[in-house]
C-alpha cells in the first residue's frame, strides 16, 4: 500500500494537521498495531489468537501483523503518522478475501485446538471493500483522524473499482455508529460476531464526492 501524505486542514484539527499523514503499515507498527487492535475488537481478539492473557493476545496479534496474506497483516493496515508515532490504524480489504486472508488463522487455531472443526464467522459481504478495524490512541481521540481514516479507506475503494464500503459496528457501541452514520453509512443487516450482534452497514461511493474531498 503505496504512502499517501495528508495535510488538509479543513478536516483535520490545526494542532495535528501540519504533522499528520496517511501511510501504508510496516513491520515496525506491530507492537503499537496490536495494541489498537486489541482494544478495537476486544474478545474477538481472543478468538482469533486463541489466547486470553493480554500479553499472549497482543504478541499473537503482532504476529499476525508482520506475516502476510492474512487479515491482520499490515499489509491490509493503513495508519494515521504524527511525527513518526502510530496514532490510529485501519485494516480495510475486499469482502471476497476474506475467506483467503482467514486461512492462516484458521490452521493456527485448529492446530492449536486440536479441533478442525473451529470456524470464523462470515464479516464481510462479496463485492463490499470491508472496514475490518479501526482504533485512534486515546491521545489522538477528537481530532477527526478516525474520520480521516475512513475517508481515506473509501478513496482508496474507489481506485481499486468498488462503490460499497462496509464495517461492522457492535450493537453496544453506539457511539461509533452515530459517527457512522453521520459520514454516510446505513443499516443493511444484522450479523453475528462471535455470538455478539453487530449492524452491518454500508456507504454508497461516488467519485465526485473524494475528488473534492482531496482536492
Amino acid at each position: 500500500m503505496k504512502n499517501r501524505a495528508i495535510i488538509n486542514k479543513r478536516n483535520v484539527d490545526n494542532s495535528f494537521a501540519e504533522e499528520l499523514k496517511i501511510r501504508g503499515a510496516v513491520k515496525m507498527d506491530a507492537t503499537k498495531a496490536a495494541e489498537l487492535i486489541h482494544i478495537a475488537i476486544h474478545d474477538i481478539a481472543e478468538q482469533l489468537t486463541g489466547q486470553t492473557k493480554k500479553e499472549n493476545i497482543r504478541k499473537t496479534l503482532s504476529q499476525f501483523f508482520c506475516d502476510e496474506n492474512n487479515r491482520l497483516s499490515y499489509q491490509n493496515i493503513i495508519v494515521a503518522d504524527i511525527l513518526g508515532e502510530v496514532a490510529g490504524i485501519l485494516i480495510i480489504y475486499p469482502g471476497e478475501d476474506a475467506p483467503r486472508l482467514d486461512e492462516p488463522i484458521l490452521r493456527r487455531l485448529r492446530k492449536k485446538s486440536r479441533d478442525e472443526d473451529v470456524f470464523l464467522d462470515k464479516e464481510a459481504d462479496e463485492g463490499d471493500y470491508y472496514v475490518d478495524t479501526i482504533c485512534v490512541d486515546d491521545r489522538f481521540r477528537g481530532y477527526g483522524i478516525g474520520t480521516l481514516l475512513l475517508k481515506e479507506a473509501e478513496k482508496i475503494a474507489l481506485e481499486k473499482g468498488y462503490s460499497r464500503v462496509s464495517l461492522n459496528v457492535a450493537h453496544d457501541n453506539p457511539i461509533a455508529k452515530k459517527l457512522y452514520k453521520r459520514t454516510g453509512y446505513k443499516e443493511q443487516k444484522v450479523i453475528q460476531i462471535n455470538q455478539h450482534p453487530y449492524d452491518y452497514m454500508v456507504k454508497i461511493l461516488r467519485d465526485e464526492e473524494y475528488m473534492q474531498f482531496f482536492a
